[in-house]
Parts: structure tokens; C-alpha cells; sequence
């Protein structure tokens, strides 16, 4: 191996991610044995050769040598291989160089063990390992574990030699061309199994394509195929998630009396000479292959475009319901999350109701769009229909990863049975179930979240009991309408009961979910964004919208400003009620945050953290559910929505009522003119009464707001109408309401 080789790489690689937008991820790099070891890894790009070495080189300081197609090894780029470390799988000194080596544990071997690129990622055929390529089939290799198998024999025998027989010691020390019996190292030989996984996979165009068509006239169809897949990856952005398994320690394969009878013979054995204990050998080494190759595949990183491929595949009808299909893949993933039984990518760390609202990290639309480009799908309205030959395994080899991409990511996921299984019961329940499983798990999953968060910050001195913290669902008479219906800034769910209670009784479904943060402390609310808030009242959402028919948000102050957001991301929304949204504040300690803002820098400045104000006193109206401390950062949390929502108010289309106390000593009723005329509702409508206090949901009059609300509820339940009796009467008690249409 030429180090120079490595600097070039090294500098290579540096320069082509200075120009890409490829992101290496490594996982489980304290799995790598500081001895002898041989990397066995999946092969599905040909830039694996060359990017895996050094990697593995900066990870464990040591020279990392590969094997490598014999078809490579021409001219300059030959040449270079050579110097990098990579050896010909032709080479016919190839496997005592890798013995000698991996003795003096000088250099790490990097295996491929299906033997080629598995380009249509088919590795799995009737419940066995079986690699699929354009020649036919054939099983995994078991070269590593002969191997490893091989090292780990030489290195007993030569040991053992050394004490009862030096000459044929010495013979051995020779054929391998070692300095010396101290020169082998002690560590135990070790396989270690590595997962390679790609995401997003989008073969295209890209500008190395194109360059390599204009230099090069002809270029070969397979050339051409890998240039324009991995060239993609490495200009449009891809993950490259490299997983490292539990090292396979080989010593154990051979404590078999009839191989440690032949470590021990006295006889000369030379290196390819049939010994007694040879059938057992490779018996082993078939068994560590399948060890090595379940390792590899069950450390897959499973994405959102493996699980909506693998439920297109598992589904047994045609035609899909686009909803129920993002069912499908959130509660999967979901119950992988719960039970840990396979590795997610990172986007699964955050939450996944977003495929069930906005789909605003596009997981579901970008996989869709590729999907009918490829003529996976096609979509009639709501469904989708599949095209089932697409997603079968029968196409050209070369071409998979152009041609049927959608297959190749079911086929990634395929040995993965627990998963396959999980899908596989999800895709044959009816959608009805679906809904109910979601919910169920909505519910649940928003209740813990809630009983540990509250066991985390709350104390007896600043927190309220459970109950007012708690969120809830009213049931209705029918599943028609639904309401999600959102509490304001530091106050719960227990703010907006009365009103929640008020619509049950007129047969709407109610769920009041609880803004992360709120309910326990008001520490905890210190450490949340507007963005977890969001998220809160997307599952308050995804719940109603698996409940009823038909969804409408709502809700009070900072919960007012949470719908409006709602409702511009969310389409179906079919209506938004806004009652005091804070667009502009009275309240003082908004006025006070950039003052505390410079104050606290001021005093990070000169290391004085406990003179920095975190919190500034609130004397609320409703102490019973509000806290009594507000967070300085919760503030700035509250600007940024609504900084965030002004812009969007006049892409709100949805039937609309905003609602506010003339004399409210925290929301500007300028604030909430401007979001009443920047709405794009064509039909919308604006309450103003005279309460002079900022939670009119509760207290005096409070039956006066509910009327309001329900009547324009029950506006969109029946359909276009006038003003109710109700409405017009309210004006003689204090009440204005004017009504605006385009």
C-alpha cells in the first residue's frame, strides 16, 4: 500500500464534498477490534470502492486493503487501485498476502461477500440468501470466513510450533514472509459485519452524466448507468448511513478436537493442502457467512422510502387510498420505534404526524412524485393506482436503479422479516381500522408524553394538579364534524373545557390538546419552541381528523394563532375560529424581552449566568390554570409564530371567526383587525365585545363567545346561512359583529 495513495484519496474525497451534497453517517464505530479484522460489507455502488477504504483508514489508523473487480485493474486507474491497497479477486497470490497481513495485523481487509455490486438490492429468495445479477443467481460468498477461518488457524499453529516444533515454525514464518513468531499479532481474528444504506435513492440527469456523454461518445449502457445513479447521489444529496455490527470473534469456530488436532500435527503443512478437519472447515464457514450476511442486512437503515415502497408491494389490492397509506407507514414506523427491532434513519427522529397533516418535510409527496415518474402509480383523485409488474423483480439488472427504483427499495428491506411481517398485517386492515389504531395511538402516545413531562418539571409549589394539564376528548353524537380546539400561552387544556363541553352538548367531537410545555412547569415551557407547539396541536389534528369526517380548528390566544397556522398548512381543514390571537401584545413582558435579551448577553459576557433573567413574574386572571411565571423565551417562541404566520394569513381560504375583547389588556384588537383583513377567506366574520380581560372563554359572559362559536360551527356543518338570533341579539348586550365578504 503507497500512503501517498491514501493522502490522495483523502484530499480527493475532501474536495469531491467541498462540491457535493453527500452526508456520511457512522454508527457503531466502538463495535471495530483494535486486531486482525475483515470488513464485510454490502455492495451497491461502485464508489464504495474507493470511499470505504478511506474511511476505515481514519476510523482505525491502519491501512485498509479491498478486493476488487479484475476489470478495474487497467491502466493508470489499475495502477492506482494497486497503490491504494485493493487487490484483484484474480490476484493468484491474493489470499496469502491477506493471511500474512491480517497475522501481523498490519492492514484490515474490506470483503464484499455477495461478490458484485447488487444493484437490484435482490438478496433474498425463498427465506434463503441468494443474490440475483445479470448472469444468473448465486449464493453469498464464504471467502471472508475462510478467511478469517485460515488466519486464525495459522495464527494457533504457528504459536503452538513455536513451543514443541521451531523448524516447521520457522517454515511457516517463511511461506508467509514474517520477521519473526513475534511479529504475529496476539488479537483473535474478527469478521466485522458493516451496512451500507443510501437514502434518498433518485437515479436522474445530473452534470456528471451529461459531462461524461459529451467526452465520451458511446458510452457504455452500464457506465452510463452508474455515472447517472451515483452521480445523483453524490449532487442532489444523499445519506450514507455506515452501520458497524458486533465483531464475529472466529477462535471459538475452532476448538473442535479434529481442527485442533491438525493445528497441532507435526506434519509439514503447506498452504492448500487438503487437511482431515477441511469438510468441517468449510462447514463452519458457511455457518459464519450466514451469521455475517443476517448481520449485515439486519443492520439496514430503514427509511420512509423503504416502508412506503414495501407497503406498496405487500398491498394486495390495486387501487390505495393516499391516506391510508400514510396511515400504513406512520403507525410502522411508529411500532419499529417502540420496539427498537430495526435501525430508522434519523428523519424518524422527529415526529412523524407530519404524514398525517402538512407532510411538510415532504417524506410522502416526494416518494409519490417519483413513484409515478417510474409508472409505479398512478392517482385517480384520492386513490392510487399501482402497477404491479413494476415492482417485480423481473427487469434488466443494469438498469434496476433507473428503471425500477420503487423495487429496488422494497428488495432493501426484504430480509428484515419482523418488518416485512408488521407490513405485511398492516396493508390487509380495512381502512376503518386504521383510523382507530392511529387514534388509539395518538391518544396514548399524547398522554405519556404529557404523565412524563409532568413528573420531570413539576413541583408542588409552581405546578397545578393533573387534571388541568391534561388533555381530553368530548364525544359527540355523530362523527360528522369535528373540532380541535387549542388552550392559550401558559395556561392547558383545562382553559378550554367549558367551550369543549359547550359544542359536545351540540353533538360536535372535541379534542383539546395540551401545547408541549403547558400543564406542568414553567420550566418546561423555558425549553420549547413555537415548533413543538405546532406539533402538539398536529396531533390534536391527526386525532379528530381519524374521528369525524370533517375537521375544524380553533382556539384561544397563542391556540388561536396555532389554528390559524393549521389551517394554512392543512387543506382539509374546512373551518378556523381565532379568539383573541395575540398578532400584536400589551403585555409587558413582551415589551421587556429585547431589554432582558441584551441584559443576558451582557452578562454571559462576564460569566455572570446567575444574573441572567429567565423568567419575569405573571399575575394571571385565572390562577387556578395559568402559571405564575413567564419564560422569557417562551415569549420570543409566541413572536416567532405569529412573525411566521402573518405572512400566510391571505393563503387561509377556509370559512373563518375571529373573535376580541375590545378592552383586553394583553392581545392589541389592532393585531386582530390586521388578521381578520389579511385573511383570504371569502367567508369570514369578526366579533368584537367589550370584556375587559384577555380570557373571555372563562368567567362572566363566557356563554356569550361559546354562542358565537357554535353558530358558526353549525354555519359549516349546514352550509351557508344569515346570521342567527342568537348572534343579533348579542349586540344589545355589548357585542359587535361585523361581517365581511368579497
Amino acid at each position: 500500500m503507497n500512503r501517498f495513495a491514501y493522502r490522495t484519496t483523502g484530499l480527493a474525497i475532501k474536495t469531491i464534498a467541498g462540491l457535493t451534497r453527500a452526508r456520511m453517517n457512522i454508527h457503531g464505530a466502538d463495535n471495530i477490534p483494535h486486531g486482525a479484522t475483515i470488513f464485510v460489507v454490502n455492495h451497491f455502488t461502485r464508489i464504495e470502492t474507493f470511499l470505504l477504504p478511506y474511511h476505515l483508514h481514519r476510523l482505525t489508523g491502519r491501512p485498509v486493503w479491498a478486493l476488487a473487480a479484475p476489470e478495474l485493474f487497467v491502466g493508470k486507474f489499475g495502477r492506482y487501485l494497486e497503490q491504494l491497497g485493493a487487490v484483484s479477486t484474480q490476484s493468484p497470490h491474493r489470499d496469502r498476502l491477506m493471511v500474512k497481513t491480517l497475522l501481523t495485523a498490519e492492514a484490515c481487509w474490506i470483503v464484499f461477500p455477495e461478490g458484485r455490486m447488487v444493484k437490484n438490492k435482490k438478496i433474498m429468495e425463498k427465506g434463503r440468501y441468494m443474490i440475483s445479477y445479470a448472469g444468473g443467481k448465486h449464493p453469498p460468498h464464504t471467502g471472508a470466513a475462510t478467511l478469517a477461518l485460515r488466519t486464525e488457524f495459522y495464527r494457533q499453529r504457528i504459536a503452538d510450533m513455536a513451543r514443541c516444533n521451531p523448524q516447521e515454525a520457522q517454515r511457516l514464518i517463511d511461506r508467509f514472509d514474517l520477521a519473526s513468531v513475534e511479529s504475529i499479532s496476539p488479537q483473535p481474528t474478527c469478521i466485522v459485519p458493516v451496512n451500507l444504506t443510501y437514502y434518498p435513492l433518485r437515479a436522474r440527469e445530473n452534470a456528471l452524466s451529461r459531462l461524461a456523454g459529451r467526452m465520451v461518445e458511446e458510452l457504455p449502457e452500464r457506465v452510463a448507468e452508474e455515472i447517472m445513479t451515483e452521480g445523483a447521489m453524490l449532487l442532489s444529496g444523499v445519506d450514507i448511513d455506515m452501520r458497524f455490527g458486533e465483531p464475529i470473534e472466529i477462535k471459538k469456530n475452532l476448538s473442535c478436537r479434529k481442527v485442533q488436532c491438525d493445528i497441532r500435527s507435526s506434519a509439514a503443512i503447506g498452504f492448500d493442502d487438503a487437511i482431515p478437519s477441511r469438510k468441517f472447515m468449510r462447514h463452519e464457514a458457511l455457518k459464519i457467512m450466514q451469521q455475517y450476511m443476517a448481520a449485515i442486512y439486519r443492520m439496514t437503515t430503514v427509511n420512509h422510502d423503504h416502508l412506503f415502497a414495501a407497503c406498496l408491494k405487500k398491498s394486495p389490492v390495486s387501487r390505495i387510498d393516499k391516506d391510508n397509506l400514510k396511515r400504513r407507514v406512520f403507525l410502522v414506523s411508529q411500532e419499529e420505534a417502540d420496539s427498537g427491532s430495526v435501525y430508522l434513519h434519523n428523519s424518524f427522529d422527529k415526529n412523524q404526524v407530519h404524514l398525517l397533516t402538512d407532510d411538510r418535510y415532504r417524506k410522502f409527496s416526494e416518494f409519490l412524485d417519483f413513484a409515478m415518474e417510474k409508472g409505479v402509480l398512478a392517482a385517480d383523485g384520492a386513490v392510487l393506482k399501482k402497477n404491479a409488474a413494476r415492482l417485480g423483480t423481473i427487469f434488466d439488472f443494469h438498469r434496476s436503479r433507473i428503471d425500477n427504483p420503487i423495487a429496488v427499495m422494497a428488495n432493501e428491506v426484504e430480509p428484515l422479516t419482523r418488518l416485512q411481517r408488521r407490513i405485511s398485517r398492516l396493508c390487509w386492515q380495512p381502512g376503518f381500522w386504521l383510523k382507530r389504531k392511529v387514534t388509539r395511538l395518538l391518544i396514548k402516545h399524547a398522554l405519556d408524553d404529557f404523565n412524563r413531562d409532568y413528573e420531570t418539571f413539576s413541583t408542588l409549589k409552581t405546578s397545578k394538579p393533573k387534571d388541568v394539564g391534561r388533555p381530553f376528548l368530548i364525544k359527540g353524537d355523530r362523527r360528522r364534524v369535528g373540532v380541535v380546539l387549542a388552550h392559550g400561552y401558559m395556561a392547558a387544556p383545562a382553559e378550554v373545557r367549558g367551550l369543549a363541553e359547550y359544542l359536545g352538548k351540540m353533538g360536535f367531537w372535541v379534542y383539546a390538546p395540551r401545547m408541549k410545555g403547558h400543564g406542568t412547569a414553567p420550566e418546561d415551557l423555558a425549553g420549547c419552541t413555537f415548533q413543538d407547539w405546532i406539533e402538539s396541536m398536529d396531533t390534536g389534528y391527526a386525532i379528530i381528523s381519524n374521528l369525524c369526517r370533517r375537521v375544524i380548528a380553533g382556539g384561544f390566544s397563542t391556540g388561536a394563532g396555532l389554528a390559524l397556522d393549521l389551517a394554512q398548512r392543512v387543506p382539509a381543514v374546512e373551518g378556523v375560529f381565532a379568539v383573541s390571537a395575540p398578532l400584536r401584545l400589551h403585555d409587558m413582558a413582551a415589551r421587556f424581552v429585547p431589554a432582558v435579551d441584551v441584559w443576558n448577553q451582557f452578562m454571559e459576557r462576564f460569566n455572570l449566568d446567575e444574573a441572567k433573567k429567565t423568567f419575569v413574574d405573571n399575575h394571571p386572571e385565572n390562577p387556578q390554570i395559568n402559571y405564575f411565571k413567564n419564560p422569557i423565551a417562551g415569549v420570543r417562541e409566541l413572536e416567532r409564530l405569529m412573525s411566521s404566520l402573518e405572512p400566510r394569513l391571505p393563503m387561509i381560504t377556509a370559512p373563518a371567526l375571529v373573535i376580541q375583547s375590545r378592552e383586553d389588556p394583553v392581545v392589541n384588537p389592532k393585531g386582530t383587525d390586521k388578521i381578520f383583513k389579511l385573511l383570504g377567506s371569502t367567508d369570514k366574520q369578526m366579533v368584537l365585545f367589550n370584556f375587559q380581560r384577555h380570557g373571555i372563554l372563562l368567567g362572566d359572559g363566557a356563554e356569550r363567545v361559546y354562542r358565537a362559536i357554535g353558530d358558526f360551527l353549525d354555519h359549516i356543518r349546514k352550509g351557508p346561512r344569515s346570521l342567527s338570533p342568537s348572534a343579533e341579539a348579542g349586540a344589545e348586550h355589548g357585542e359587535l359583529k361585523t361581517e365581511e365578504s368579497n
